[in-house]
């Protein structure tokens, strides 16, 4: 196989040798494949490689038609990759990359979403890919050199360089016109970088000056339904999917997540129904389709010098990611909505549409309602989330069990503006009562969270100074990625002692509809409601959703957001309960434990069940 400088050349004089290399650049490109480049040279690194040693396509035969349409002598410009995780995505560009510093060298860049990750992937990819692959070794100098042509960010050898950049620095991504662009994990990419526009389109306008032979590589897992770049990308492509034969009628078909099926709660169990015959197709005859499969568009595509590819993490090869794991991971996530989107977006390469609204509906709650005339015996704990209003406090009071199931026993809306003493009192008769169980037990308020964030946080900080002996806490909410209770106390002080806490309240609120979620009320967290509760609680409660946008900086976030002029006060109020609960779990390990202990009493038969009361200690 042809080089593209041999290293014996590279002892002849300067002249020479300037001459040798000139004349090697106007030497048409030998038609080689990239698959066949990675089978013959590629190495994989003992350093972050399951399987190392000699690269074998035939181990993921799915990926030789996406690295040869990465070949130069591939008539396409645009490779679009849309897929999950743990297929082989990741070596495919490193192969391509391999590729282009050895057989066909030219400027090249790679974009990974951020500056730290271009760090990350340089020491754990990129660098043992060189290490490990004698003739990339040949070609860039070792990163001990003295010379700036081995770092972080950029590989120099004969012919070309890489740059590698983040999509979060503008600087990064117009710092040299490029042949080949590998735009990895777009989907993550900031939706404006440094107010210079759109990351993507920045880095293809590098590649301009190279129209006419250039290659562009996106790559990414999906995430949110209309807001997908790698998505839209392959909707404008001719959407390639892999199709398998059935080892029973021998008919084609696609990998698909709706017949995966298996026995109820065996999950080991799971196969593939074929869509031509029914056969049952089992996880030990994948080896065999993926070895006969075929990429077969499925969409006309209406640029011809783009092609596009998807793939679930279905197709792993045999001893990777298994029909039962994905079971297994499916049923897990049931009731968790961030898990069910991670499940659809990393493993079946899919968007996840924004359904907050019909997971968790005011109607659906609404038919939870029972007939409480105690607190259920099930309860461990009790707390109380108040909100302060310009005109009026609002209460919640929730019981919660060893499951972290959820009891909302009460909601109270006590009408004076929060300036005076009276509606102060009132809260005080509130936390201060005694709550009796169905059976006998005795329980009180154990935590309360008051918000401190309106309009009366003197007033709050008052009440919260002065009870200073009781579980009662003044807290303001921090919106973004935080703990729902502060690992970190803040540095606020209030008088007697007090401190003000701030709380997560963006990953309270994904936690409780993650608990609405939850349909069985045999499960941990599912939420139940009082007969009692006031009609608007209910809206309150789910009035509020989570969307996707971009903050000030171009990033992509996801907040909670409710219609203008809507009232809230339920859900805030469940929030600050929350918290409470969030401190009983972090402080107060002798509750805990005596949930632990009711929980495994109620897992023994009933006659075998201790029929001695237990009274909670009176904790406000």
């Amino acid at each position: 196989m042809q080089e593209t400088i041999p290293s014996a050349v590279e002892s002849l004089p300067e002249v020479e040798l300037a001459r040798v290399r000139f004349m090697d650049r106007l030497r048409p490109e030998p038609l080689l494949l990239v698959s066949e480049w990675a089978d013959h040279y590629r190495i994989l690194p003992s350093k972050g490689a399951a399987e190392p040693g000699p690269w074998r396509t035939s181990r993921t035969p799915y990926l030789k038609a996406i690295m040869d349409a990465l070949s130069t002598g591939s008539p396409y410009h645009t490779v679009v990759f849309a897929k999950g995780a743990q297929i082989g995505a990741t070596e495919t560009g490193s192969n391509w990359l391999g590729y282009c510093i050895h057989h066909a060298p030219a400027p090249a860049m790679m974009v990974q979403p951020t500056l730290d990750m271009v760090k990350r992937v340089s020491k754990q990819r990129i660098q043992p890919m060189i290490d490990a692959t004698p003739v990339l070794v040949e070609r860039i100098a070792p990163s001990r050199a003295r010379d700036a042509g081995n770092t972080l960010f950029q590989k120099d050898f004969p012919g070309g360089t890489l740059v590698m950049t983040g999509a979060n620095s503008a600087t990064g991504l117009r710092s040299m016109p490029a042949r080949y662009l590998f735009l990895d994990e777009v989907d993550a990419y900031p939706g404006d970088v440094e107010g210079e526009g759109d990351p993507v389109d920045l880095a293809i306008a590098r590649t301009s000056t190279f129209k006419r032979n250039r290659k562009i590589f996106l790559c990414s897992t999906p995430t949110i339904e209309g807001q997908s770049r790698i998505w839209k990308a392959f909707e404008d492509s001719d959407q390639q999917y892999y199709f398998v034969p059935c080892p029973e009628c021998d008919e084609y078909q696609t990998i698909d997540w709706k017949r995966i099926i298996w026995q109820e709660g065996l999950p080991d169990t799971a196969a593939l129904a074929c869509e031509h015959c029914g056969s049952l197709i089992e996880e030990r005859h994948k080896g065999m389709m993926l070895d006969r499969g075929q990429w077969r568009a499925t969409q006309a595509s209406a640029d011809r010098h783009t092609i596009g590819f998807h793939l679930s993490s279905l197709y792993s090869p045999p001893g990777w990611y298994s029909w039962a794991d994905a079971a297994r991971e499916f049923l897990s996530a049931q009731g968790h909505p961030t898990k069910l989107q991670s499940f659809i977006n990393t493993k079946l390469g899919q968007c996840w549409e924004e359904r907050s609204g019909e997971i968790v509906d005011e109607g659906g709650l609404m038919a939870r309602r029972e007939i409480w005339r105690a607190v259920p015996d099930a309860c461990v704990c009790l707390t109380a989330g108040v909100d302060c209003q310009l005109d009026r406090l609002e209460v919640s009071i929730i019981g919660f069990t060893g499951t972290e199931q959820a009891k909302v026993l009460h909601h109270h809306k006590l009408i004076g503006s929060p300036a005076a003493p009276e509606v102060w009192r009132q809260l005080d008769a509130i936390l201060k009562a005694e709550y009796p169980t169905d059976t006998g037990r005795v329980m009180s308020i154990n935590a309360a969270c008051i918000d401190s964030g309106g309009l009366h946080t003197k007033q709050v900080y008052d009440y919260v100074s002065a009870n200073t002996g009781r579980r009662i806490f003044a807290i303001k909410g921090r919106a973004g990625n935080h703990p729902i209770w502060p690992v970190k106390l803040s540095n606020k002080q209030l008088r007697n002692g007090a401190r003000l806490q701030l709380i997560g309240v963006d990953t309270a609120k994904d936690a409780i509809y993650s608990a609405l979620a939850v349909m069985s009320p045999e499960l941990p967290k599912y939420v139940s409601f009082s007969m009692n509760l006031p009609g608007d609680y209910f809206k309150q409660l789910t009035v509020e959703r989570r969307v996707t946008t971009y903050n000030t900086k171009g990033v992509r976030v996801r907040v909670w957001k409710k219609p203008a002029g809507a009232r809230n006060e339920a859900f805030d109020c469940f929030v600050y309960a929350v918290a409470g609960l969030e401190f009983l779990k972090r402080h107060d390990g002798r509750l805990m434990q005596i949930a632990r202990q009711l929980v495994q009493e109620r897992a023994k038969p009933p006659e075998n069940r201790n029929s001695t009361k237990r009274t909670s200690s009176a904790i406000l």
